[in-house]
């Protein structure tokens, strides 16, 4: 399953993170791969930028890390569209979908602008289910819908 390049990732600031851990027990790939129950070739090909993290899978490295994912995946706050706010989180889009009571496809259109309108009790749901304001949920759809043509969502 190919998957899209996360939005404002920074593989430099993974590698970072992990090299200057103040436990020198966490700055080995094979620690890092193991609390996060992830295997050693996937962090190596995230943090040489050859593959885009998974979003649930990349939490739990920063878990193991003790960091925040924001702290790898630089959007400032302004300009988060619902994807970003999505990829704070830590959650893939299915999660989203169903703490927000809507359907995968849907919540997806919605991240990429492809709906013409967000209601206002689908924006409630959304920032629910995002742990975030529905002004805030408003504002980053408006973003997605905004982006210039062929710019990602």
């Amino acid at each position: 399953m190919t998957r899209r390049v996360t939005r404002g990732f920074d593989p430099a600031r993974l590698r970072r993170a992990r090299e200057e851990h103040p436990d020198p027990n966490l700055r080995t790939r094979a620690e890092v791969a193991r609390l996060a129950g992830i295997g050693v070739s996937t962090l190596q090909h995230w943090e040489n930028g050859t593959k885009s993290p998974q979003i649930d899978k990349l939490a739990q490295v920063c878990r193991a890390l003790g960091i925040r994912i924001q702290d790898v995946v630089d959007i400032p706050t302004e300009e988060l569209r619902l994807g970003d706010w999505r990829v704070r989180r830590g959650m893939l889009l299915p999660e989203v979908a169903r703490r927000a009571g809507l359907s995968s496809a849907h919540v997806a259109r919605l991240e990429a602008g492809q709906v013409v309108t967000l209601p206002d009790v689908t924006a409630k749901r959304l920032a629910d289910a995002l742990e975030i304001s529905v002004d805030e949920a408003l504002e980053a759809y408006e973003r997605g819908r905004g982006r210039g043509a062929g710019e990602s969502a």
